[in-house]
């Protein structure tokens, strides 16, 4: 991904999750409201009751018909989550996104090399003003009353959005370690589901190559769909993911059985390449996934049911990189 100019950040609107990371959030945002407010930055933040509230306020706040009265940046304190949320008002206008990262997971800031247990020099990132755009994915529905979703890092579906959603409710353990015991607490129910998955603008050669026509229809336990490589505080689901490529790339894990995903699942949390017969991996600029009762999450946030339709949106989003 490459870097682009940096310019002076005068103002910015800085979206807090004070409850993020057990709490750290708040500590996080404290001290990122402060350093900016040191450097001269001018700081509004937003710290609305709701996501939705939060999305309203930032696009308005972009849309302000005084050039002078929009910030230079927008600035989420928080984690994966709340930037997923906040996708929803910054993707393709341009303005750029920073990263304070407070929350378990950071795999969008570790993607790209914003401190993850420092936030001084995160903010200092973002008061270097150097920019760079990546990709990001949308997904689509044809569920009633449902809305596109764009998503930085990783959709998961399958097992692996089970874990996540069952992850989000624990309140132990912490970080990481609470991925491995949502795991073995769902690896205990259903598994293993018939997947379709129909894959259009395939890219071929790096990867597995599917069948002629792009529709692979199997039994699998998940299938993630990955802008970037990671998820989960550094779970690398997918390997060989680029953020500034045009293209998703899926990890099909197929029908193991819970013995062997007992074995797979230490790997996966250490953040090591998973290597298994069964596990395929392609990459597409669109895919559409098909199960029943299979679940997915976005960025770690809920994203409905299957199916739905993945896409890669080029240049979508401006960020903020050391």
């Amino acid at each position: 991904m490459s870097r682009e100019a940096s310019s002076s950040i005068r103002s910015a609107l800085v979206v807090t999750n004070r409850l993020s990371g057990a709490g750290k959030g708040h500590d996080t945002a404290t001290v990122a409201i402060a350093r900016l407010a040191e450097r001269g930055v001018e700081v509004t933040e937003i710290r609305a009751p709701s996501a939705a509230e939060s999305v309203r306020l930032v696009r308005d706040s972009l849309a302000n018909p005084d050039p002078a009265a929009r910030p230079d940046a927008v600035v989420c304190v928080g984690g994966d989550g709340l930037i997923c949320v906040i996708l929803e008002a910054v993707a393709q206008t341009g303005v750029p996104l920073g990263l304070v990262p407070s929350g378990t997971g950071n795999d969008l800031a570790r993607a790209l090399g914003v401190p993850t247990d420092d936030p001084a020099a995160a903010v200092d990132v973002v008061l270097a003003g150097r920019t760079a755009v990546m990709d990001l994915g949308r997904i689509e529905s044809d569920a009633p009353d449902a809305t596109p979703m764009w998503f930085a890092t990783v959709t998961g579906t399958g097992f692996d959005a089970r874990v996540t959603l069952r992850a989000n409710d624990m309140r132990w353990p912490k970080g990481r370690l609470r991925y491995t015991v949502a795991a073995l607490a769902e690896i205990t129910g259903g598994f293993t589901v018939p997947y379709r998955i129909a894959l259009s603008g395939i890219a071929e050669g790096a990867v597995d190559n599917p069948p002629g026509d792009g529709v692979i229809e199997t039994d699998a336990v998940m299938v993630a769909v990955g802008n970037t490589r990671t998820y989960g505080g550094g779970m690398l689901i997918c390997p060989d993911a680029e953020m500034d490529d045009g293209l998703l790339d899926l990890t099909v894990v197929g029908a193991v059985s819970r013995l062997e995903m007992l074995r797979l699942l230490p790997a996966l949390s250490a953040g090591k390449r998973i290597d298994h017969p069964t596990v395929a991996q392609y990459r597409a600029a669109a895919v559409t996934l098909t199960a029943p009762g299979a679940p997915a999450t976005a960025d770690g946030e809920p994203a409905g049911m299957l199916p739905i339709t993945l896409r890669a949106v080029p240049a979508a989003l401006t960020v903020l990189v050391p």
